[in-house]
């Protein structure tokens, strides 16, 4: 006895679809993992439940931003080519059935506004890195108690990797110095 093809629509009872999304969505974050490590590719999967928690997952050893980045970097002709050739396999997956392109792809208004978005909360970020930067410079300008106790704090873990650094140093160059008289000894014995 085989199993009864499952026809693909929207359920309209939201506790199965709920369900269905629990169950489904453990399956494919499964089968992204294999993918990622069989095939040692780079992947992101973003899902929304049906109640608007989101899910994500990126392939291994990798960074959401850097997955994002190397699509960013493809040309818009070539983020074309790969969408049609995608709608083109889903087409074939589903037997023709009709396939919104738009879901596999930003159009370049939607793509500008993207990147708009990421130069803005980019530039944000260099102008409050520059502002703690000159906080760092002229520290008799900071009014803030907090800021300063976050600088005492960073400095003294800056200090102790400094220490730990040294000590580390210091074991390294002692075993060298001690490989190198015991070398030096057994070359004497042997003359």
């Amino acid at each position: 006895m085989g199993r009864n093809r499952l026809i693909i629509k929207r359920l309209n009872n939201p506790k199965a679809r709920q369900t269905t999304y629990s169950k489904r969505k453990i399956g494919i974050l499964k089968k992204a993992k294999e993918l990622s490590v069989m095939c040692d590719v780079d992947l992101a999967l973003i899902m929304f439940s049906p109640s608007g928690i989101p899910t994500l997952f990126v392939g291994q050893n990798k960074r959401l931003h850097g997955v994002m980045e190397r699509l960013l970097k493809m040309s818009i002709e070539n983020r074309e080519k790969r969408r049609n050739y995608t709608v083109k396999l889903l087409k074939k997956m589903y037997n023709n059935t009709e396939i919104n392109p738009r879901n596999f792809s930003l159009d370049k208004a939607e793509f500008l506004k993207f990147q708009q978005d990421q130069l803005r909360e980019l530039n944000e970020k260099i102008a409050h890195k520059t502002k703690i930067l000159s906080e760092w410079k002229n520290p008799q300008k900071i009014n803030n108690l907090n800021q300063i106790q976050i600088m005492q704090n960073h400095l003294a873990a800056s200090l102790n990797n400094i220490r730990a650094k040294k000590r580390e140093l210091i074991i390294q160059e002692k075993e060298q110095q001690r490989r190198l008289r015991a070398s030096q000894i057994n070359n004497n014995l042997f003359i």
